[in-house]
C-alpha cells in the first residue's frame, strides 16, 4: 500500500456497506464532506 501524504487526495477505495453493497469514495466525487466511519466491535 503506498505512503498516504498530507494535503493530497484521498486514494480511491471500496468498503462493503450495512446493506451489503459496495461503495466507493469515487462515488461521493462532488461531494463536500464525506463522513467514514469504521464501526468495530469489541469482545
Amino acid at each position: 500500500m503506498p505512503k498516504i501524504s498530507l494535503d493530497l487526495p484521498a486514494p480511491d477505495f471500496a468498503l462493503v456497506d450495512y446493506a451489503g453493497q459496495t461503495v466507493r469514495l469515487s462515488d461521493f466525487n462532488g461531494k463536500s464532506n464525506v463522513l467514514l466511519v469504521f464501526n468495530r466491535g469489541f469482545l
